[in-house]
C-alpha cells in the first residue's frame, strides 16, 4: 500500500537525520578548558540598534574576560532609545571602549553589515570577533575560543551559542536552528573541503583573523543579505580561507527573540536565505513530512482507532506494519532530538513536540520565501534585499 511505502520512505529519512546528528555531535567540540592565554589583540565589535536594554551586560561581559588584550568596539546604527547614552557612558568609564566613527547608511546596505563592515575596517589587532547586543560571554569565552582558532586552523571560527527561550514559541522555533544543522550539514566534508556549500556559521558570534576578513571582502562582500551566517563564510571559503565550527554552547549564551511574534518575525527576515533556492525549500518540505510528521499523524490515527474501538483494533484500523513504522520513525526523531536537546539545554517540549517545531519552522520558511518574491523582508524597520523580480517591478514604476 502506499501509505506503507511512503513510511519507509519516511524511516529512512529519520534514521540518516538521527545518524548524521550523531556523527556531527561527535565531531563538534568544546575548546580546551586549559587553553593558553595568548597575546593576540582581540576587537569585540558589536552592532548596537535601539539596545539599550542589552548593550552595557554584554559590553562589561566582554570587558570580564580573563583574555587580556581585547577592545570594545561599538557602532550606534541609528539608535532611537537609550542607547547612545547607555554607549557614551561606558566609553568614559573604560578606554578599551570606543564608539566607531557613524555615517549615512548607503543604499544596498542591511543595516547590520554595513555596521560591522565600518567597524571591522576601523578595528585593529589581529582577531576581529563580531557578536550581537544580546549575546552574553563566559570569563574564558575568547581565551578558548581563540585557541579553538589556532587549533583548527580557523581564519573564521563561529558557535552557536545556548538559546535561551521562554515562551512555547520560542521553544518550538528556535531550537529548530540545532535540529537542521545537525541533520543535514556533513561536519567532516566542512573541515576535509572548502567548499562554500560545505560550510555554517551564526552571526551572533563570528571570530575572523583581520587580515583574511579584509582579503576576502569582509561585510562589504555580504552587504546586501540578511544571513550572514550563511553568506560570510562561504565567501571566506571562495577566497581561499578556512572556516570552522566549534561548541560554545557554555562559553555564550543568547535570547535571541521574546515571544511567538518576534521569533516568527526574526526567523522569516533570514530563512530564505538559509535555503537559497524554491527547489531546496520544496526538497526539505517534503523530506520533514514524510520523515518528521507522517509518522506522527499515522501514530495519532492508530491511537484514534484503538482508542474507537472496544476491546481493541478490529479490522478496520490502521494496518500493522504502517503503524511498526511510523513508530520506528517517531522513536527515531525523539532520539535525534533527546540528543541535541540534552547537548544543548533546550529542555523537554521541543522533544515531544518535535512534528509541531518542523510544521512551524516549514511554514517560515515558505512565508519567507513569499516575503522574498514581494520584496517585503524587513528588520527593525528597514526593507532586506529585494527578489530580482521585485527590483525589476519596481524599476518600471
Amino acid at each position: 500500500m502506499m501509505l506503507v511505502a511512503l513510511l519507509w520512505i519516511g524511516l529512512s529519512i529519520a534514521a540518516g537525520a538521527l545518524a548524521m546528528t550523531i556523527w556531527n555531535l561527535a565531531l563538534y567540540c568544546r575548546p580546551r578548558a586549559d587553553a593558553p592565554a595568548r597575546a593576540e589583540m582581540v576587537t569585540v565589535c558589536i552592532p548596537a540598534r535601539n539596545e539599550e536594554r542589552n548593550l552595557e551586560v554584554c559590553v562589561r561581559a566582554v570587558l570580564a574576560q580573563d583574555h587580556d588584550a581585547l577592545r570594545v568596539l561599538v557602532y550606534d546604527d541609528g539608535s532611537t532609545d537609550g542607547t547612545a547614552d547607555i554607549l557614551d557612558r561606558l566609553c568614559r568609564e573604560n578606554v578599551r571602549v570606543e564608539a566607531c566613527p557613524v555615517h549615512p547608511h548607503p543604499p544596498g546596505w542591511v543595516g547590520k553589515q554595513f555596521a560591522c563592515d565600518q567597524m571591522g575596517l576601523h578595528a585593529g589587532g589581529e582577531y576581529l570577533l563580531f557578536i550581537d547586543a544580546d549575546v552574553r560571554l563566559a570569563p574564558d569565552c575568547i581565551r578558548r575560543a581563540l585557541d579553538s582558532a589556532h587549533q583548527l586552523r580557523a581564519d573564521l571560527l563561529s558557535t552557536f551559542p545556548r538559546q535561551v527561550t521562554g515562551s512555547i514559541g520560542e521553544q518550538l522555533l528556535v531550537p529548530m536552528i540545532h535540529f537542521i544543522l545537525f541533520s543535514y550539514l556533513p561536519f567532516v566534508r566542512m573541515r576535509r573541503t572548502n567548499d562554500p556549500a560545505a560550510s555554517a556559521a551564526c552571526g551572533q558570534f563570528v571570530l575572523v583573523q583581520r587580515e583574511a576578513y579584509l582579503a576576502a571582502g569582509g561585510h562589504a562582500s555580504v552587504r546586501d543579505s540578511m544571513h550572514d551566517g550563511v553568506k560570510l563564510p562561504r565567501v571566506f571559503r571562495r577566497a581561499g580561507f578556512r572556516t570552522d565550527l566549534f561548541d560554545g554552547t557554555d562559553l555564550a549564551s543568547c535570547r535571541m527573540y521574546e515571544g511567538l511574534g518576534a521569533t516568527w518575525r526574526g526567523f522569516a527576515k533570514n530563512a530564505y536565505e538559509g535555503l537559497g533556492s524554491p527547489g531546496l525549500l520544496v526538497f526539505l518540505t517534503v523530506l520533514h513530512l514524510l520523515g518528521h510528521v507522517l509518522p506522527w499523524v499515522v501514530l495519532a490515527w492508530a491511537a484514534a482507532a484503538w482508542i474507537g474501538e472496544e476491546g481493541g483494533p478490529a479490522a478496520a484500523s490502521p494496518a500493522t506494519m504502517a503503524v511498526v513504522l511510523a513508530a520506528l520513525a517517531c522513536t527515531l526523531n525523539i532520539v535525534q532530538r533527546g540528543l541535541l536537546s540534552r547537548r544543548f539545554a533546550q529542555g523537554l517540549l521541543p522533544v515531544g513536540a518535535h512534528p509541531l517545531g518542523v510544521l512551524m519552522m516549514t511554514a517560515v520558511q515558505w512565508y519567507s520565501s513569499v516575503l522574498q518574491l514581494r520584496g517585503a523582508r524587513a528588520w527593525r524597520g528597514r526593507a532586506g534585499p529585494l527578489a530580482s523580480g521585485a527590483r525589476r517591478e519596481m524599476a518600471q514604476t
